[in-house]
């Protein structure tokens, strides 16, 4: 399954990039690279994905849920 975000990256004029994702709250990083920050916002994607599950997970303990895939096209 893919789903497809934007990754913004803005240069600092004193050096290296900050990068976030538009459509997803929280994942955001730096890194000295282009491609630095590229991983590393790889990274945070996992990593709030990873974490929002989590949360998740302990609030619907105990709870009857359907779950189900969600596929989006633009």
């Amino acid at each position: 399954m893919a789903l497809e975000l934007t990754a913004v990256f803005r240069k600092d004029p004193e050096g290296g990039y900050a990068a976030f994702v538009e459509e997803l709250p929280g994942a955001n990083t730096q890194g000295d690279t282009l491609d630095e920050a590229r991983d590393n916002l790889r990274e945070a994607v996992e990593l709030v994905l990873e974490a929002r599950r989590a949360e998740i997970d302990k609030d619907l303990a105990g709870a009857t849920v359907i779950r189900e895939r969600l596929l989006l096209s633009a």
